[in-house]
């Protein structure tokens, strides 16, 4: 005969669950930008490949966005970006019980993207890129990952509160809340 889990072993068994899906996403979207990074390496070295609207064009970034920060030593850089990594982990790991699935999957993608450009960026000082528009700075998988997660979470947080209807006290449900109270 098995039991029910209790509401407290459920409420962890929930917790976990929902901290995997941030870090899974986070894994998924590190792993496929380093590989992107390596063939792009590997392949994009003497020439460029013209897919429309984008090429895609082998830089390397020694800053941050837009190149901020290039002038500044790498270990400076990397131990900023690894701390604020770090920091937003923590944060997804508290958040991610009480957030939607949304919402962990863009948390997902900005820690990432941050994980990924941190790694990249660990080896030689510079963060791969080669995404190129002619008319944006290039860029690379991980840049987009993390600004597509930082605007949904932002996106998420600005909507109005959903408030759970409270039912009227009737004759079948006398302890309900009578409204204005």
């Amino acid at each position: 005969m098995s039991s029910r889990p209790t509401a407290p072993a459920r409420r962890v068994r929930t917790a976990r669950a929902a901290r995997a899906v941030v870090f899974l996403a986070a894994a998924a979207v590190a792993a496929i930008d380093l590989s992107a990074k390596a063939v792009s390496e590997a392949r994009l070295t003497d020439s460029t490949v013209d897919l429309g609207p984008i090429k895609l064009q082998l830089a390397y970034n020694p800053g941050v966005a837009f190149s901020m920060g290039d002038r500044l030593p790498a270990g400076v850089i990397v131990g900023l970006t690894a701390t604020i990594s770090v920091a937003f982990a923590v944060y997804a790991w508290y958040r991610a019980p009480r957030a939607g699935r949304l919402e962990r999957v863009a948390g997902g993608a900005v820690i990432g993207g941050a994980v990924a450009n941190v790694i990249d960026r660990a080896g030689d000082g510079v963060v791969t890129d080669y995404l190129h528009t002619g008319w944006w700075p290039t860029f690379n998988l991980a840049d987009t990952f993390l600004v597509t997660g930082c605007i949904a979470i932002a996106l998420l947080h600005a909507r109005p509160e959903r408030v759970p209807s409270t039912p009227e006290p009737t004759v079948d449900n006398p302890g309900a809340p009578i409204s204005g109270q």
